[in-house]
C-alpha cells in the first residue's frame, strides 16, 4: 500500500481551530484548563490531551509590515522515527499508511521517546491503578489511524473549510505542495516546503509561509546519533550475543547432562562389574 501524507497550506489556514475540535471530539480527549497566553492560542504546545494545536505567530515581514500566521502543530509522522528507535519496549511502531502509533499495552512510560522527539510532539500521562499506584503511558497524534483503516481522512483534514489540509498519496500532495509554494512566493519569498529529509521525510508536509524558524520548528532536524546507534547497531547485536550466550549456556547444559550421564553409566558399570567379581 502506498505512503499517505497530511497536506497543510498555512498560508490558507485562518486560525479557527476547528481541527482541534475535531480531534479532541474523535479521540475523546479531556479539556485542558490553561492560562491566558495575551493571544488567540489557546494551549502553549501539544500535550497528552490536545494532540493538535492552532498556533498563532506574530511576525515582522520583509517589508516591515506585521503578518499573523498560523499553523496546525501536530504529530509529523517521521518516516525515520527517533521515538521509535529509542523506545526499548518497541511499543512505537510505523503502520501501513505511514503514521507512527504507540502501543500503550508495551509502553512503560520511560520517557525515551518525549526526549528524543525533535518536534517535542509527545507528552507522558498520569494514571493510577485500582490500587492508586502511579504509572505513566506516552501520547501523542496518531493521524486517525483508526479511521484510516475504516476508508476515512484523519478527523483534523474533515473539518477544515478553508481547505488548508488535505489528505492524500504521499507523491501528489508533496506534488502539490511544491506548486503552491511557486504559486505564493511573490507574496512571501521564503515560502518553501517543509519536509525535513534528516528524519526521512515526513508524512505530515507543510506549505510555510516563512522559514521553520519563525514558526518554531527546527530547521534541519535530524535523528539524534545516540538513537541509531542504540536502535541499528546496539539493539541487533545485543540480541546476536543474547542469543549466542543463550546457545552456549544450552550447550552447556546438555553437554553438563550428557557427560553427568555418561559419567554415571561409567560408574554404574564398575559398580556391576566389581559384584561379580567379588
Amino acid at each position: 500500500m502506498p505512503a499517505y501524507v497530511k497536506y497543510v497550506d498555512v498560508t490558507k489556514c485562518d486560525g479557527c481551530r476547528a481541527c482541534m475540535v475535531a480531534c479532541k471530539n474523535w479521540n475523546d480527549l479531556p479539556a485542558e484548563e490553561t492560562e491566558f497566553m495575551g493571544s488567540a492560542q489557546s494551549h502553549p504546545k501539544v500535550t497528552a490531551d490536545t494532540w493538535n494545536v492552532l498556533e498563532y505567530i506574530e511576525h515582522e515581514n520583509s517589508k516591515g509590515g506585521l503578518d499573523y500566521l498560523f499553523r496546525h502543530s501536530s504529530c509529523f509522522h517521521c518516516k525515520d522515527a527517533a521515538c521509535e528507535k529509542v523506545c526499548p519496549e518497541n511499543a512505537i511502531s510505523y503502520t501501513e499508511f505511514g503514521s507512527v502509533v504507540i502501543d500503550h499495552e508495551k509502553c512503560v512510560g520511560c520517557g525515551y521517546c518525549v526526549q528524543n522527539c525533535p518536534f517535542e510532539v509527545i507528552s507522558l500521562k498520569e494514571y493510577k491503578d485500582k490500587n492508586g499506584k502511579e504509572y505513566r503511558k506516552a501520547h501523542k497524534c496518531t493521524m486517525c489511524t483508526d479511521r484510516l483503516e475504516e476508508g476515512m481522512q484523519p478527523a483534523c483534514v474533515t473539518t477544515c473549510h478553508t481547505g488548508a489540509m488535505e489528505f492524500g498519496g504521499k507523491e501528489e500532495m508533496i506534488q502539490k505542495a511544491e506548486k503552491r509554494v511557486q504559486e505564493i512566493k511573490d507574496r512571501y519569498p521564503n515560502a518553501m516546503v517543509y519536509n525535513p529529509p534528516g528524519v526521512g521525510g515526513t508524512h505530515t508536509v507543510y506549505v510555510l509561509a516563512e522559514k521553520p524558524s519563525v514558526y518554531g520548528l527546527p530547521e534541519n532536524p535530524k535523528v539524534p546519533t545516540s538513537a541509531v546507534l542504540w536502535k541499528d547497531y546496539a539493539q541487533p547485536l545485543g540480541k546476536m550475543m543474547i542469543g549466542a550466550t543463550t546457545m552456549g549456556v544450552l550447550g552447556m547444559f546438555v553437554s553438563s547432562r550428557l557427560f553427568n550421564k555418561g559419567k554415571q553409566d561409567e560408574d554404574q558399570h564398575d559398580e556391576e562389574g566389581g559384584g561379580s567379581n567379588e
